[in-house]
Formats: structure tokens, C-alpha cells, sequence
């Protein structure tokens, strides 16, 4: 049973089954149970950086954003702060690549086992290269996806970074 937490309308997760179960599994092999009981679910789905930020109670810059994209056709996953705009030309010379272009639904699914609006920071199908922009590190504590629309969890950045083996980066587009 869920329980209802007053200050924010979101519900807390009490058990395994209210998150994606490849997400907790690979919570598990990092030692990371603990984390499982502060995955939240929501009512409804929050897959933009507003519906996540307005259920939580936080502010934008607050929310990681998962973004995917495609680097001359190989998958990589890109984390930023919710009220950041990423350059896709950073992150290109970041990667050394030709093309960068943004991964449709169908990649995403096939290298991370997770649909696009959901895609948690690790514990994809296959080994993903992760990059973090460094707008993250303004934070004590930032929410990601928890595999599924409707969940999310708490993780101080630098743990983020470090259990989905990102490389931490400046990707944000400038603010003109």
C-alpha cells in the first residue's frame, strides 16, 4: 500500500512493485536498496521537467533531465539540470562525433529497456555512455526517473554521477 505524503500530493513507494523492476534490480547489485524506499510514484505521469517539479515541490533546476540522443549512430544518454537547454553542438565536440542527432523512441527502448520520458540515470539493457552536464553539482539533492513516467527518486548528485558512471561535462546550452 502507498501512502500519501501531505505536503506534496505525490505517493511514496512502498514496495518494489511500484518501480520498473529492471530499475530496482540494478539498484540492487549497486547496494542501493535503501533508495528503493524513497522512489515516489505519482498519481499521474510526470514526464516533463514541469509535471515532476510542480508534484514534488521543487524547483526545475531541481529535476535531472534524461535526454537521448544518437552520436554517428551510437547511443549515449545526457543528464542536466531540468531548466537547462542543452547544446547539441557541445555535446557533439564533446563526443568527438560527425552527428549528433536525438535518439527516437525505438533506441531508446532497445539500449535502455525503458520508454523516452522515463529513462533512469543507470540500470539500462545495455552499457550506455552517460554524460552529466555540471549544472547538476548546484544541488544538495536532484530527482531522476525511476524507469517508469510515474516514479522518481532523491540522489545527491555526485552519487548520480559516480552510479551512472557519467562523465561529468559543460553540455549547457549559454543563457543569451
Amino acid at each position: 500500500m502507498n501512502a500519501t505524503d501531505e505536503n506534496t500530493g505525490e505517493e511514496r513507494s512502498s514496495a518494489v512493485n511500484d518501480i520498473h523492476p529492471r530499475f530496482a534490480e540494478a539498484l540492487r547489485e549497486l547496494g542501493l536498496d535503501e533508495v528503493i524506499g524513497r522512489v515516489r510514484r505519482f498519481p499521474d505521469t510526470a514526464r516533463t521537467t514541469a509535471e515532476a517539479a510542480a508534484a514534488i515541490d521543487c524547483e526545475p533546476s531541481q529535476i535531472c533531465k534524461s535526454l537521448f540522443f544518437a552520436a554517428d549512430g551510437v547511443p549515449v544518454l545526457v543528464l542536466l539540470d531540468g531548466s537547462a537547454h542543452v547544446g547539441m553542438e557541445l555535446v557533439r565536440r564533446e563526443l568527438g562525433a560527425q552527428k549528433i542527432t536525438r535518439a527516437g523512441a525505438h533506441l531508446v527502448r532497445e539500449s535502455t529497456g525503458y520508454g523516452t520520458g522515463a529513462v533512469p540515470p543507470f540500470g539500462h539493457r545495455t552499457k550506455t555512455r552517460v554524460l552529466v552536464d555540471r549544472s547538476l553539482l548546484g544541488h544538495d539533492t536532484v530527482w531522476t526517473s525511476a524507469g517508469t513516467p510515474y516514479t522518481v527518486f532523491p540522489m545527491d548528485p555526485k552519487s548520480l554521477i559516480a552510479h551512472a558512471d557519467g562523465t561529468l561535462v559543460d553540455v549547457r546550452e549559454p543563457i543569451v
